[in-house]
């Protein structure tokens, strides 16, 4: 699957599902880096260039919306229904993944 396509088929990146994880509230763009960075305790790091190609495609793709802001220079965006089920079903295929690669590790070191 092309990373192009990654929004339409419902599976994500890493860095479209995290950013999906911050929408779970409204923030504006170094609110979601940082908040990223925080829950992962650093491990992931979102730039601004890849933060904004991301958010245009979900913009495009219907999964956020940008409220207005006080601040005109602020753009504050959240998760629309569809981008809450997209990510709820990613954390849900994600979870399987784990398990499944924990199965295989046990069936392998048992074997």
């Amino acid at each position: 699957m092309s990373r192009n396509n990654s929004l339409q088929m419902d599976q994500l990146t890493d860095s479209a599902y995290y950013i999906l994880l911050a929408l779970l509230s409204p923030k504006h763009g170094y609110s979601i880096m940082k908040y990223i960075e925080e829950l992962t305790d650093g491990e992931v790091k979102i730039g601004p260039a890849t933060l904004y190609t991301l958010v245009k495609k979900m913009l495009d793709a219907g999964l956020i919306v940008m409220d207005e802001d006080e601040d005109p220079r602020r753009k504050t965006y959240r998760l629309t229904v569809k981008g809450k089920s997209v990510v709820t079903l990613e954390i849900e295929r994600r979870f399987r993944m784990a398990q499944h690669g924990k199965l295989a590790l046990q069936t392998e070191e048992e074997g």
